[in-house]
C-alpha cells in the first residue's frame, strides 16, 4: 500500500514539474509586448524608451496598440478617436509634471501627415490646453498643460532617432523638382548616346562588311584569265576573248 501511494506521488510531482517547465518555456518564449520594434536588449518596444526620461517613468508608462489601452490612460479626448491603428501604429504615454505626454507612431510618413492634419483640425477648437506638435514621424502631445513653456520643453526632448541609410545617393537631398529636371535629363541624354552609338555601329559595320565583300570581288576577278562583262552568258565573240564553243557541248539534233 505504501508503495502504491509512493508511486502516485511520484507521479504527481513529474506531472506538476512538467507542467511548471512548459509554463516557464512558454513565459519565456512569449513577449511581453506586441510591438513592431522591440529592443534587442529587453524586449522593450523602442518607442517606450523614446519617452523623455525612460528610466524614471517606466514604471507608469503606457504602451498602447489600441484605443481602449489608450482611453484607459488617458481617459476621453477628441483627438484619441481619429487614430487608427489598423495600420500596426503605436502609442506610448506616461505622467510629467508638465503634463500627460502622448507619442503616437504611424508606419509610413504619408499616415503621419494625414493623421497631422486631423489633430490640427480638431485642436484648434479647443483652449488650448493641449500643446500638439509633429517630431519626425511621431505625433507628440502633451494634455492638461498648465504652462506652455514647460510643455514646449518636455516636447524638445522627444527624438525621432530613426534613420535611413540610402545604398546610393540619397534622392531627396535636392529639391522634387530638381530631381525631375536631373532624372529628365539624364533620360534624354542616354537615349541619344544610345541612337547615337547605335547609329556609329551600323555604319562602321556597312563599311566593314563592304571591304570584305569588295575584296572578296577582287580576288574572283584576279583569279580569272580573261575579263568579260557578259556575267558568262554567251555573246558575239568581237574581242576575242571569249572562248570558243565546243562541237561536243552542243546540243545535237
Amino acid at each position: 500500500m505504501n508503495s502504491i501511494c509512493l508511486r502516485k506521488i511520484a507521479v504527481a510531482l513529474t506531472a506538476v514539474l512538467f507542467a511548471a517547465l512548459f509554463a516557464s518555456a512558454q513565459t519565456s518564449t512569449t513577449p511581453k509586448y506586441k510591438s513592431q520594434e522591440l529592443s534587442e536588449i529587453d524586449g522593450i518596444p523602442v518607442l517606450l524608451k523614446h519617452l523623455p526620461d525612460w528610466e524614471n517613468v517606466r514604471e507608469r508608462a503606457v504602451f498602447a496598440t489600441d484605443s481602449e489601452t489608450l482611453k484607459t490612460a488617458l481617459g476621453e479626448r477628441a483627438v484619441l478617436s481619429v487614430i487608427d491603428f489598423a495600420s500596426g501604429t503605436e502609442a506610448a504615454t506616461a505622467q510629467y509634471d508638465a503634463g500627460k505626454l502622448l507619442i503616437i507612431e504611424y508606419t509610413s510618413p504619408q499616415a503621419s501627415i494625414d493623421a497631422d492634419t486631423k489633430f490640427t483640425e480638431i485642436l484648434e477648437g479647443e483652449n488650448g490646453a493641449t500643446v500638439y506638435r509633429r517630431i519626425g514621424n511621431y505625433n507628440a502631445f502633451v494634455f492638461d498643460v498648465t504652462d506652455k513653456a514647460a510643455a514646449g520643453a518636455l516636447l524638445d526632448e522627444v527624438k525621432y532617432e530613426k534613420q535611413i541609410h540610402w545604398l546610393g545617393d540619397n534622392p531627396f537631398i535636392i529639391s522634387a523638382e530638381r530631381a525631375f529636371v536631373l532624372t529628365t535629363s539624364d533620360i534624354f541624354i542616354s537615349t541619344l548616346l544610345v541612337i547615337v552609338i547605335g547609329i556609329a555601329v551600323s555604319i562602321v559595320s556597312g563599311l566593314i562588311a563592304g571591304f570584305i565583300y569588295f575584296q572578296t570581288r577582287e580576288r574572283r576577278r584576279a583569279a580569272l584569265s580573261t575579263f568579260t562583262d557578259a556575267g558568262g552568258m554567251t555573246r558575239l565573240n568581237l574581242d576575242g576573248f571569249t572562248p570558243d564553243i565546243q562541237p561536243e557541248r552542243l546540243l545535237g539534233e
